[in-house]
C-alpha cells in the first residue's frame, strides 16, 4: 500500500480538532461517546484521515468496552500494529497502514473466529453505507 504523506498543517486543516488529536496525537475518545459505538448499520468503515477501507460492519461486535469493536480488519494490509507502552501498561496500538493515523488498540479477548478485539475510536472512522456488503 502506498503511504500517504501530509504536513501537520495539512492534517490540521483537513481534520476536526477531535480527529486530529486522535489520529495524529494518539488521543482517545471518552468511552461510550463515539457515534459508532452502538451503530448496527451495514457498510464499510474507512479511515477518517485518508479514506482507506479498514473494517467491515460484518466484523463489528458489541464488546461493552465503550468503543466500536471489530474482530478483524477488512484486509490484512489495511492496518499495522505497534507496541504501545504508554500509561504504564503494555498494549498494541492499531494504525492505518496508509496514513499512519492512530485508530485504537487491539486485544486478545475478542470473539471467534480470530479471538481479537480491535477497539477503535469512532472519530477515526467514517462509515460508508454505500460500501455495504451485497450492495
Amino acid at each position: 500500500m502506498e503511504k500517504l504523506e501530509k504536513t501537520e498543517q495539512q492534517w490540521r486543516e483537513e481534520l476536526t480538532t477531535e480527529q486530529y488529536e486522535v489520529l495524529r496525537n494518539q488521543a482517545t475518545e471518552r468511552p461510550f461517546s463515539g457515534r459508532y459505538v452502538e451503530s448496527k448499520e451495514d457498510g464499510t468503515y474507512r479511515c477518517a484521515g485518508c479514506g482507506s477501507v479498514l473494517f467491515d460492519s460484518g466484523t463489528k461486535f458489541d464488546s461493552g468496552s465503550g468503543w466500536p469493536s471489530f474482530f478483524e480488519p477488512a484486509d490484512g494490509d489495511a492496518v499495522e500494529t505497534r507496541p504501545d507502552d504508554s500509561l504504564m501498561m503494555r498494549r498494541t496500538e492499531v494504525v492505518c497502514a496508509r496514513c499512519g493515523g492512530h485508530l485504537g488498540h487491539v486485544f486478545d479477548d475478542g470473539p471467534a473466529p480470530t479471538g481479537r478485539r480491535y477497539c477503535i475510536n469512532s472519530c477515526a472512522l467514517e462509515l460508508d453505507a454505500a460500501g455495504a456488503r451485497g450492495s
